[in-house]
């Protein structure tokens, strides 16, 4: 199968991470019914869920990532709904018993105005008494080149070339946090491509996200933990019960 290559970036630098699964199949399992999830990208977490009997939607505004997941869902016998939407401000004419937001999601739309419109649009498709959870990472530290030991690349291969991802720097910039990474392809005649790619990821605790939760009509609910790994941060799982 040909992917996109910002499907095999996708899966080379979060495709890996599993720390979090237990605890969205937990919170599937204590708050029965469907479940979305937001910024689904190849499927790492719907088809996790799928896999454990859980009906699962996936929503994500790239087309190429969604298609990637349903190809993989339909390979797997799953069932699995794709959605391409804006996460900030959606109308699924459905309603769902649990969102999730998983791996810093909430942290890539771009200020408390767009954090506000998906509260408002998480809210309007939640039960009553179903929960939205999205997970933030408030204990990253900024590092420069030359300055620290990097961290290991995320490495994929596919169709006879190799995919190196080497996170470089992260910076605080203007209430935002700047991941930069090299992206380095090798294919199999040696031809060496390298690209720089920079996520932003927007700095706010999450006592502020639950006080904008609150305001869109949701009680928030105990915090729940993700531990770090070795190659990944740790999160904190705001929970919000409609």
């Amino acid at each position: 199968m040909v992917l996109d290559p910002l499907v095999i970036w996708h899966d080379a630098e979060c495709g890996s991470y599993a720390a979090d699964l237990a605890l969205w199949r937990s919170l599937a399992s204590e708050t029965p019914g469907p479940v979305l999830d937001v910024g689904a990208g190849s499927g790492r977490v719907a088809l996790d869920l799928a896999r454990a009997g859980v009906a699962v939607t996936a929503l994500d505004l790239d087309p190429a990532l969604l298609a990637a997941l349903s190809a993989r869902a339909a390979a797997q016998g799953l069932d699995v709904p794709v959605i391409c939407a804006d996460a900030a401000g959606f109308d699924l004419h459905r309603d769902f018993a649990l969102i999730l937001v998983p791996m810093q999601t909430i942290q890539l739309l771009p200020d408390a105005g767009a954090r506000r419109r998906f509260l408002e649009s998480a809210r309007r498709h939640l039960r009553p008494g179903g929960r939205l959870a999205m997970a933030l990472a408030p204990g990253v530290e900024p590092f420069e080149p030359g300055l620290v030991t990097l961290p290991d690349p995320d490495v994929a291969e596919h169709d006879g070339r190799s995919y190196v991802s080497q996170p470089v720097a992260v910076r605080r910039a203007g209430g935002f946090l700047e991941l930069e990474r090299r992206r380095e392809t090798v294919g199999a005649d040696g031809i060496h491509k390298s690209e720089r790619d920079i996520i932003r990821l927007a700095e706010f605790d999450p006592a502020e996200l639950e006080h904008e939760g609150t305001a869109a009509g949701f009680t928030p609910e105990p915090q729940r933990m993700i531990a770090e790994t070795t190659r990944h941060v740790g999160s904190r799982v705001v929970v919000l019960r409609a």
